[in-house]
């Protein structure tokens, strides 16, 4: 790009946008003045209505309505207006269009701290949009519905004085003093946000048409100003190029220019003078290329012949060598490789009375991470975590652990996310142990693949031989058992063989079974953990949590049915189950008059697939289910993989209705992208932040960033796992309203969360520690 262009393009781009800058500017404080203007002019209507006050006072309803449908067509962005007593009960309303959909507030949440003798003005999201306006509402961020409130004074008290409508229109009449002033009721008045928008839109496209004009004229004299300074500057690129190519520089227009006229015949000289001596020099240079090449072609083609045929030979040695012996992702000896040196010192070993061990490493939640990132940044975790293994062995582990300075560990992958650490020569099988946490503490520090943080974390099987076994498929079956054993106790941990796993693997098969059954035998149940609200004390949702109650061994814990039912392949059905089942009863509670305005249902990511969002439409129109009032609790995993067809499940979620939340945030792989890229409702705190945040200024820094940025992109906030006081305060303060825990109610059966239904049921609990 020339120097000209660029500079046109960077004035051009600075033009624009001062002049966008400057539309968006007009366009907010138009914005402002409008519903500033309303506001106040709905005010002066009411104050210069004195018959208003003796409505109220003599309880003429209809005089009342009169007066409310005069001011509910003063503006068109006026959608109710209503009469509220002291006590806060509306006393007479007016609709616009049958627009009574407009739910009415408390008067406590509308008047806030204000002064009883002064109007308040707040907002509130809403659902219900002007008919004809979804797009503008769309467009402006979501409809919004501002709450006026304008106490109708009195300058007699309405309770002690009983006077007719005559004698009290004639006290109201005089000069009250302001400590005389009584608040009678309150005029409350429902102003659409859309709508005031609306009445703007005149005024925005001549904003918008002058923004253009103004684009347009600065553009012509910014490229008109470009032209004339860079002119200069294309005679000498023009002048460069003729030198460049070997032709005669030309004055191009400068020729009344002295000093360019004496510039170019010096140019023109030097170019001739180089132009000679470069046409001697390779006249010179052929020539001696001729001779040199003569005398050396012969040689250097059987020098060339020979060299090739050895390295030839070479590569395809050390290539079938390779591939025979060697994994070609990691560069690791391969499982044909392994089980010829594992024999090699087992032999040995029983040859000398010596101990051989062998740590068997699976990666944990590798298929979610290969699922969630893609194939390739699978393999480069794996190519990542081969070369800590061999670091790990190569600088500590070969000088502490063995008699024999000389004597070597043998990393070896056997295939997918598997991989073997051969020890010979042991002192004890502790020493193996003290190797397998070397490798887990290497293996647990972050990776960075392909942009993303990812810890990645090992379960280490150990088998010694002769003790476990002493064959090749022996020790390898025996360390596998011990491996499958330390993924059961929770995964990133070691666990050395003992004849005793191989009855917990059969108890493990078992429990398989029967978790193939639990459904048709009746045996899953829902527990609900309330929601609360700390402003109002009442219910906001619940979460919908799966309980297995296994007929000869009770309650068994989720945290142990629920990864063996993504381990096999069940997840899909338990999943469903869930959510067919707290659908159908909410549905329940609806039809017994109780009020639960939202339930979450947790989605694992082995249930997100191609066909979720249609099961879950079918699912709501069979249960009746309004999907506004379902939840769903999506994974980061789920987030993460970004792809066309998680992007497409989540805008069809998003299309039947559905709220959309992320649990756990946080505590997988946390990106700030996706939280703009998908349509999200709300965010969860987990429950690992609120713990630490007692002990751990940094948990505590987070908790107060995560708030922060939720209520920076307008999504909910859910904290959950609050079990003491202390939690709830810290969270109360900082601006998180909504809270799910023990220090409410642990997860309870339906029946148990009907009473916790009942509006303020918390509301004596919050105002002790909320304080």
């Amino acid at each position: 790009m020339t120097v000209a262009a660029k500079i046109n393009a960077y004035t051009t781009v600075v033009v624009i946008v001062a002049c966008l800058l400057l539309g968006v500017l007009s366009v907010r404080s138009e914005y402002g003045y409008r519903k500033e203007q309303l506001v106040e002019q709905t005010y002066s209507r009411i104050r210069s209505k004195p018959q208003l006050p003796v409505a109220i006072y003599t309880g003429d309803r209809q005089q009342q309505e009169a007066i409310l449908q005069q001011l509910l067509r003063a503006a068109e962005a006026i959608r109710f207006v209503a009469v509220i007593d002291a006590g806060g009960k509306v006393v007479s309303r007016a609709d616009r269009n049958g627009f009574d959909q407009y739910e009415a507030l408390p008067l406590p949440i509308l008047r806030g701290d204000t002064p009883t003798t002064e109007s308040s003005l707040v907002w509130r999201d809403t659902d219900v949009v002007p008919t004809g306006h979804d797009i503008l509402a769309g467009l402006s961020g979501g409809e919004r519905l501002w709450d006026l409130t304008v106490p109708v004074l009195s300058v007699v008290n309405p309770q002690e004085e009983r006077l007719t409508a005559r004698d009290f229109a004639v006290a109201q009449a005089r000069q009250g003093r302001p400590g005389s002033l009584h608040v009678m009721a309150y005029v409350h008045v429902g102003i659409s946000r859309t709508l005031v928008w609306a009445s703007l839109l005149p005024r925005i496209a001549l904003i918008c048409a002058g923004v253009l004009g103004l684009t347009a004229v600065g553009w012509v004299v910014n490229r008109a100003a470009t032209r004339r300074i860079t002119a200069p500057f294309s005679n000498l690129v023009r002048m460069a190029q003729d030198i460049a190519t070997g032709r005669p520089v030309q004055s191009r227009g400068l020729e009344n220019n002295t000093e360019f006229k004496e510039l170019v015949t010096l140019l023109n000289s030097i170019v001739g003078q180089f132009k000679s001596r470069t046409t001697q020099m390779e006249v010179d240079q052929q020539l001696l290329s001729m001779k040199v090449m003569e005398r050396t072609t012969q040689l250097s083609k059987r020098n060339e012949e020979l060299n090739q045929a050895v390295q030839e030979i070479t590569e395809t040695k050390d290539r079938l060598h390779k591939l025979a012996y060697y994994d070609s992702l990691t560069s690791l000896p391969n499982r044909r490789l392994f089980t010829e040196q594992l024999d090699l010192l087992l032999r040995l070993g029983r040859r000398r009375s010596e101990m051989v061990g062998l740590l068997f490493l699976d990666l944990d939640n590798f298929k979610r991470i290969n699922d969630s990132l893609g194939h390739s940044a699978g393999d480069l975790l794996l190519r990542e975590t081969a070369k800590r293994l061999a670091r790990c062995i190569r600088d500590s582990d070969v000088l502490s652990h063995f008699i024999d300075p000389n004597s070597t560990i043998d990393v070896s992958r056997l295939g997918g996310d598997e991989f073997t650490v051969v020890l010979n020569q042991l002192k004890s099988p502790q020493s193996a142990t003290i190797v397998a946490q070397r490798l887990l503490d290497v293996l647990r520090q972050p990776l960075i693949i392909e942009g993303q943080e990812i810890v990645v974390t090992p379960s280490i099987g150990i088998a010694i031989a002769p003790n476990d076994a002493d064959t090749v498929e022996g020790l390898l079956k025996a360390a596998d058992t011990a491996m499958y054993n330390a993924k059961a106790d929770g995964k990133n941990v070691y666990r050395l063989y003992s004849p005793d796993m191989v009855a917990a693997d059969v108890e493990r098969l078992q429990l398989e079974n029967d978790l193939r059954k639990a459904i048709d035998r009746g045996e899953l149940s829902l527990h609900y953990q309330p929601q609360v609200d700390t402003l109002t004390g009442s219910v906001v949702g619940a979460e919908a949590l799966m309980r297995w109650e296994h007929p000869d061994k009770g309650a068994i814990s989720p945290f142990h049915f629920i990864p063996l039912a993504e381990e096999i392949g069940l997840i899909g059905v338990l999943g469903e189950w869930a959510l067919e089942t707290a659908c159908r009863q909410m549905v329940e509670l609806q039809t017994q008059g109780v009020n639960l305005p939202k339930v979450s249902v947790n989605v694992s990511a082995l249930q997100f697939n191609g066909s979720f969002s249609m099961r879950v439409a079918e699912i709501l129109r069979q249960t009746g289910l309004r999907p506004s009032r379902l939840e769903l609790e999506l994974t980061e995993g789920i987030m993460m993989e970004g792809d066309s067809a998680t992007i497409d499940a989540i805008a069809r979620l998003k299309e039947l209705g559905v709220q959309l939340s992320i649990d756990d945030f946080g505590t997988g792989y946390s990106s700030l992208s996706y939280l703009s890229r998908f349509p999200l409702d709300e965010l969860k705190i987990d429950r690992c932040f609120v713990v630490g945040m007692e002990r751990n200024e940094n948990d505590a820094n987070l908790v107060i960033a995560i708030i922060a940025m939720a209520k920076s992109m307008k999504l909910r906030l859910v904290a959950e796992g609050v079990e003491n006081l202390e939690q709830y305060r810290f969270l109360r303060q900082h601006g998180t309203n909504v809270i799910q825990g023990y220090m409410f109610s642990k997860p309870v059966p339906l029946e148990d969360l009907k009473p916790m239904l009942r509006q303020g049921y918390f509301r004596e609990q919050i105002e002790g520690p909320g304080g």
